[in-house]
């Protein structure tokens, strides 16, 4: 093993690349019954007040938010995401909330959007419990809460960059089985008098309430989609929180009183251990395969974290990578899911767990990109990368 090991993503992405290069209403028929318990009401009742709600929004900056700054800002003390024709979007990109995952969540905000020429075109969305798949562009994939300028989409779920597509179209209540396969098992309500409730051109409110496989959204204070995901390879527990603004003719997008509020308390302890990690960091140690790596390996490397973004440096000073990470403190070990860009050039997600401990913290992931460990260990051939971390 070389003497000079660059230790990436998080100082774990490339780390694990080097190492293993040797360098370092009606049902239909036949739809599965649905659960008796609370299916056919609201998750959360709406009649209680403000109480356990967070603001996630600054109403000044975008404090808390990562996204491509020619499209992104706060005008009139509301997130806008604008294209024009002299700054169009090459692709669909976002803004990607910085301060942690969300898993069982209740989110409430308002949005206005709004086509920008004759085309008519606006369509943006509220992405949940999704994956960072281009951190360099802020392209993110999963669920998203639809919206658009039109008179078909808005407060549909709808599933972006994955497989699935339209989830669930506005007013039907549906069930995905652990086939993967979707039945329209009744209505929450009727698809045009929704609509006829959406004030074009102006301000409107939705409301999104994920608990565990069960989600539910609302336009307006009125029920768009049911949704239960038993869909077990494809639907996801936790995730990013992100905003949309899609490629396409100008348009715009405002949102404005974003409140969210934990029903897991994974929300409130994520952002606590976000917070934890913030500043920079020397790589303490680092143990591959049960054997510790030389200290004159690892001595000069350091990485500094500002939101979820963090940035690798080696003794000189020079960027040797960056990337993003999301945190799920709900799970035994804390899982972290780092997204970086490997030595070949291909965007990675690495599976790993975290802990953070009185003088700094550790994670531990697999060395080729595998299925995320299940302990704090390495040994002879398991493939697995434990690094630890201590203040500078």
């Amino acid at each position: 093993m070389k003497r000079t090991i660059l230790i990436k993503s998080l100082a774990l992405a490339s780390l694990a690349t080097q190492l293993a290069s040797g360098q370092i209403v009606p049902r239909n028929p036949g739809a599965p019954e649905m659960p008796l318990q609370t299916r056919d009401k609201v998750l959360l009742d709406d009649r209680g007040s403000q109480a356990g709600f967070k603001s996630i929004f600054t109403g000044v900056d975008l404090t808390g938010w990562s996204g491509n700054p020619k499209l992104w800002s706060v005008q009139d003390g509301a997130i806008t995401g604008q294209t024009t024709a002299k700054d169009p979007a090459s692709g669909n990109t976002f803004l990607i909330w910085t301060n942690g995952a969300v898993s069982d969540f209740e989110l409430r905000c308002s949005f206005l959007i709004m086509p920008g020429d004759s085309h008519g075109f606006a369509n943006s969305g509220i992405q949940y419990r999704s994956k960072v798949l281009d951190p360099k562009n802020w392209v993110v994939g999963g669920y998203q809460a639809d919206m658009e300028a039109g008179p078909t989409y808005t407060g549909g779920l709808y599933e972006e960059r994955m497989s699935r597509g339209t989830m669930a179209a506005r007013g039907e209540k549906v069930v995905w089985d652990r086939n993967c396969r979707k039945h329209v098992v009744g209505y929450v309500g009727d698809a045009d008098a929704i609509q006829a409730s959406i004030k074009k051109g102006g301000w409107n409110t939705y409301r999104i309430i994920a608990k565990g496989d069960h989600l539910q959204q609302f336009v307006n204070g009125q029920m768009t989609v049911d949704v239960t995901d038993n869909c077990e390879s494809k639907r996801a527990m936790s995730g990013v929180l992100a905003l949309q603004l899609h490629a396409g003719p100008p348009m715009m997008v405002q949102f404005k009183n974003l409140r969210l509020k934990d029903l897991s308390g994974s929300t409130s302890s994520n952002a606590d251990d976000l917070n934890r990690l913030q500043g920079a960091w020397r790589v303490a140690s680092v143990e591959a395969n049960g054997s510790p790596m030389d200290q004159a390996d690892i001595s000069n490397l350091s990485v500094i974290i500002h939101g979820n973004a963090y940035t690798l440096t080696n003794g000189d000073g020079d960027q040797t990578d960056k990337g993003t990470f999301s945190l799920d403190p709900s799970k035994t070990p804390r899982q972290m899911d780092v997204h970086h860009t490997n030595n070949y050039g291909d965007q990675e997600t690495l599976l790993a767990i975290y802990e953070i401990v009185p003088e700094g913290f550790r994670v531990c992931y697999p060395q080729n990109g595998g299925d995320r460990p299940a302990s704090f260990t390495t040994t002879q051939d398991s493939g697995t990368i434990l690094v630890t971390y201590k203040r500078k």
